[in-house]
């Protein structure tokens, strides 16, 4: 099951401010938090990218049961 259309832009608008904090903390912070920030970053994005895959994967499978 995708995810809905809503949930994608809510997770790419918290990809956005997280951007926006990791340039910050990049700047004042000690190394592990943007090192954090940056893990939570690219979990929205597999998130994101792997449903969509995994969702043209099972359009293209023939459905054996």
């Amino acid at each position: 099951m995708a995810i809905s259309q809503p949930v994608v832009e809510h997770l790419r608008e918290a990809e956005k401010n997280l951007r926006e904090a990791l340039a910050y903390a990049a700047r004042t912070e000690k190394s592990h938090v943007p090192a954090v920030i940056s893990e939570i970053i690219v979990k929205i994005n597999t998130l994101i990218d792997m449903t969509q895959f995994l969702e043209d994967i099972s359009e293209q499978i023939p459905k054996r049961f």
